[in-house]
């Protein structure tokens, strides 16, 4: 939706739900297509046990209507807006970057991704705007790397990030590794939120095959999403695909592994850079030979998972075509656990990763030289009164 359609529709509803505020009667017809549109919308069907205690049915039906109360909560158990409700139809509605999903790009409409997105441009807009504002500089990395070629990018991002071709091999594990890449990415003024639900609300959980991550281009203030429902390995590999984007300046968001081969030139491009990053064919040469190469072994040398060196041995000559699909069939059927993070978990942790905490520290510095108003760093964080304020005394010192 364009701006001038956006200021109409609020137009619109403000005097629709000012009107059934003010006249008579406590009930409100509603379309029944809205009310399904709604719940479509959400991916939630009119059986869910979330509208159990509701009378959905009935006012699909007519035989009974809503109070606005009872809309009001409908609304918020299918996240949606409540003046959407009284609208002829619901507006149109997409994402606002290409993702990929199975290597295709796909146009299914996910409510928790999209809100995800949405959340991410907002805190991406103020802060572009207040780094401006403030005479911060220009990244002159972002997009500068368009058209290159892959070993280009990759040089480009190792003399970027300050990080040698084996720095992932010093590191223990791969927690610390994902620790370091996203601490060095984040000196460089890229903002990095890794999170597994929609902002705070834990009932609203981002699947995994919907969205490993996404990148947002901007010439000030980049960002990095990661899912941290993911595996390490794969948040890790994430992480430096999107890190691609950035450099060549693509905004896009992908889901389901796609290191098969994916269909977009620049999803190709993206994988083949985050794979000779973390696993540089110079190295990898050495840990062949002569012997059968150890999947595993090799995994947990280079902190990615067994089907990144699968995909690099077959790239680099070392196994071929069928060797890999026979390896990629047996893999996808493998159980896949991810360990899961405790909830018995620091809190403040917790939300300075989902956060971002060079993000936290521009919010901070804003509200402490008032240009930026409590109420607003609020809606930036999805935290509020003394939580926000307990966040950057425990975090930032």
């Amino acid at each position: 939706m364009t701006c001038s359609e956006k200021k109409q529709i609020k137009r619109i509803l403000i005097y629709r739900i000012l009107k059934y505020r003010t006249v008579k009667t406590n009930r409100i017809h509603i379309d029944s297509d809205i009310l399904m549109g709604a719940l479509t919308r959400a991916g939630i069907s009119v059986n869910d046990p979330v509208m159990s205690d509701s009378s959905l049915t009935e006012w699909m039906q007519g035989t009974k209507l809503p109070t606005l109360k009872q809309l009001e909560a409908f609304a918020q158990k299918v996240h949606i807006p409540l003046g959407y409700l009284f609208l002829d139809s619901l507006p149109v509605e997409e994402t606002p970057i290409p993702f990929f999903r199975k290597g295709r790009k796909s146009n299914r409409f996910n409510l928790n991704v999209y809100d995800t997105v949405l959340m991410i441009q907002k805190r991406q807009e103020w802060l572009s705007e207040y780094l401006e504002a403030n005479e911060f500089e220009i990244l002159s990395y972002v997009g500068a790397y368009r058209g290159q070629t892959v070993n280009e990018i990759v040089d480009a991002l190792r003399n970027l990030l300050r990080l040698d071709a084996d720095w992932a091999i010093s590191c223990s594990d791969q927690r610390k590794a994902l620790n370091k890449l996203t601490d060095s990415i984040e000196e460089v003024g890229v903002i990095t939120s890794f999170n597994s639900i929609v902002g705070n609300n834990s009932h609203r959980k981002i699947e995994v095959d919907e969205c490993r991550g996404f990148a947002l281009v901007d010439k000030r203030a980049p960002f990095i999403f990661v899912n941290s429902g993911d595996c390490k390995a794969a948040q890790l590999f994430t992480l430096v695909h999107e890190m691609a984007h950035i450099l060549i300046g693509f905004s896009a968001g992908y889901g389901v592994e796609n290191i098969w081969k994916a269909d977009s030139e620049e999803e190709r491009l993206c994988d083949k850079v985050a794979a000779e990053f973390l696993v540089p064919q110079a190295l990898l040469n050495e840990d062949f030979g002569d012997v059968p190469m150890q999947y595993a072994s090799v995994a947990k040398k280079y902190k990615v998972s067994t089907l990144v060196i699968a995909r690099r041995a077959l790239d680099c000559g070392y196994i071929t075509k069928e060797d890999f699909l026979n390896f990629y069939r047996s893999y996808k059927r493998q159980a896949i656990v991810i360990k899961k993070a405790s909830n018995g978990g620091d809190f403040y942790l917790t939300a300075i990763k989902r956060i971002s905490k060079t993000f936290v520290i521009h919010i901070n510095n804003a509200v402490k030289s008032n240009q930026l108003l409590y109420r607003d760093a609020y809606m930036l964080t999805g935290l509020q009164g003394n939580t926000l304020n307990n966040l950057f005394q425990s975090q930032l010192g």
